[in-house]
């Protein structure tokens, strides 16, 4: 089994002294993978000898999964280049038990297929983010962009291609890797492969702000898989409408089940390969040859994609002992000692644009403002960490961020009472900690894929927290009848909505975030990561398979 995602499971620092630390990656793929390679290990040692004869190195760690991740900073560059061929478990370093082959990617090509469209043009598609009057705009510069991601998505393509063994499983991970499924059918077409989406999908007319190329070449990459994951059924409802609207009679399209652990659609390439459009009237496309990579109907006849939906949940035991260790504990009575007898309001977010902080904010700033009974009895928490300060766009967000919370405390806090506090420093104790003594968690974003703060703070909560949830995060599909649900774009909804979860009866409390906690808990991720490969297709007769 292999497994490939642009952030790997171990990344790199360098010491004082300039020695290379390892340090394990956080997410939910990188813990349900960690049951996966702890188990898949398990069951080789268990298997003794009968493992004898199969295709793995003895070299190999015994899990027999290796993950293909790209290269994100100096340091983890140096650590691969003093990994042979790349493979880190073969140079000493701690690899969980996987074997871990690390792409060291052109520093430029990365921060273009990175920077320039992953994240500033396909991110920005999936959460809606752009504003069209004024952007974007593909010229020049975009499409060298589009040339780099070709070739980074290449490179994993033809990564995965050399460590696969004969119908091994391959699990794709997310827009940075759009391309990858079409590219490793034509190099591999034994290959048992799969690609989840993490982020929502666009709607057809918002997705079509892409260039045709461009768009045609996403889904067409995607729909190489032999099986699509989302998160939830709107999502991948979404995912089939863009397929209908850009591919038409090149596909046949069946509906999707809405149900909720598992729904599916069925996508078949039924006449001729795909061709990339022009990219304006009257010019020729240039070329694009990852598009015409794509399998035809003659290499894959009858080739048939299954969508499933796969809504990850928290792994509840790991993080309720998480939340109870001794750093935790610290921070939480650092908090205590802070907030004293008044209402906690918490949020705990990247600073995203799609997170939607300012509107967060802003909405605290009109509960103050028409609750004035609340003054002095509420205090409102903020983690509002960095993130891609690479793009203008979210450094301009963060100075909002920081701008808006100025303001707030400017207007309100007296000497007695400060009404807001903002973190910007990552520290992952202190936002468990939040979490454990939040009365109100605020999840409002603009678009979210799930968001699994929504489902984290409930299953931590000390205090029945009450759920003030945007119906646009994925998290609303399941938590919606739970939660105090809200326009994300409407801020005085959302005031009023802070204000109902701070006179919430204690039993309704109780209740909603009781129920809340067993839902979070139903798909923890390894369960979601083995539901996705035993969906896959059975691998074909004869083939030597350990995980």
């Amino acid at each position: 089994m292999l497994v490939a995602s642009n952030r790997g499971p171990v990344a790199f620092s360098l010491s004082d002294s300039g020695a290379l630390l390892a340090r394990r990656g956080s997410g939910g793929l990188v813990s349900g993978m960690q049951e996966v390679i702890r188990e898949a290990a398990a069951t080789a040692a268990g298997q003794g000898d009968a493992a004898e004869g199969s295709e793995t190195d003895p070299e190999d760690p015994p899990s027999g999964i290796v993950w293909v991740c790209a290269a994100l900073s100096d340091a983890d560059r140096r650590a691969v280049r003093v990994a042979p061929d790349g493979r880190l478990d073969r140079a000493g370093f701690d690899t969980g038990g996987a074997a871990i082959r690390m792409l060291d990617v052109d520093r430029v090509v990365f921060d273009r297929a990175y920077n320039g469209v992953a994240n500033r043009t396909l991110w920005f598609v999936l959460h809606l983010l752009f504003a069209p009057a004024s952007e974007p705009s593909f010229g020049a510069a975009f499409w060298r962009d589009w040339e780099a991601y070709e070739a980074y998505n290449a490179m994993f393509a033809d990564a995965l291609a050399l460590d696969a063994a004969p119908g091994a499983a391959v699990l794709i991970q997310d827009y940075h890797l759009t391309l990858v499924p079409g590219l490793l059918r034509k190099l591999r077409p034994d290959l048992r492969i799969s690609h989840f989406t993490h982020t929502p999908w666009a709607p057809p007319d918002y997705f079509r702000i892409l260039p045709d190329r461009v768009s045609r070449a996403v889904i067409g990459g995607m729909l190489g898989a032999d099986r699509l994951g989302f998160l939830t059924v709107r999502w991948a409802t979404a995912f089939r409408d863009c397929a209908r609207v850009l591919l038409g009679d090149e596909v046949e399209i069946d509906g999707v089940e809405t149900c909720v652990l598992d729904g599916g659609l069925d996508l078949a390439a039924v006449s001729e390969p795909m061709a990339p459009p022009a990219v304006a009237a009257g010019r020729p496309s240039p070329p694009d040859p990852h598009v015409d990579a794509l399998p035809s109907v003659d290499e894959q006849p009858g080739h048939r994609v299954r969508i499933g939906v796969h809504p990850l949940g928290v792994d509840a035991p790991a993080l309720r002992a998480r939340a109870a260790a001794q750093d935790v504990a610290a921070r939480a009575a650092e908090l205590r000692e802070e907030v004293g007898d008044r209402r906690l309001i918490v949020r705990v977010d990247r600073t995203e644009l799609s997170k939607n902080i300012v509107r967060g904010l802003d909405a605290y700033r009109e509960l103050l403002r028409n609750h004035p009974d609340w003054r002095g009895r509420v205090m409102h928490l903020v983690c509002a960490y960095p993130s891609r300060h690479d793009l203008p766009e979210y450094r301009e967000y963060t100075a909002a961020v920081q701008r808006i919370a100025t303001e707030i405390k400017d207007e309100f806090a007296t000497d007695g009472w400060l009404p807001l506090r903002l973190e910007v420093t990552d520290d992952y104790p202190r936002s468990l900690a939040a979490l454990t003594l939040a009365d109100v968690l605020v999840v409002n974003p603009i678009r979210d894929g799930m968001n699994l703060i929504a489902k984290e703070g409930p299953t931590v909560s000390d205090r029945d927290v009450a759920l003030i949830l945007s119906r646009e995060a994925g998290a609303y599909a399941e938590l919606g009848t739970e939660a105090l649900v809200v326009n994300p774009y409407d801020v005085t909804e959302t005031a009023e909505a802070m204000d109902a979860a701070l006179r919430m009866p204690p039993a309704e409390r109780r209740r909603r975030a009781g129920r809340i906690a067993e839902l979070a808990a139903r798909l923890p991720p390894g369960d979601w990561f083995r539901q996705q490969l035993a969906a896959l297709p059975a691998p074909p007769a004869g083939a030597v398979l350990r995980a």
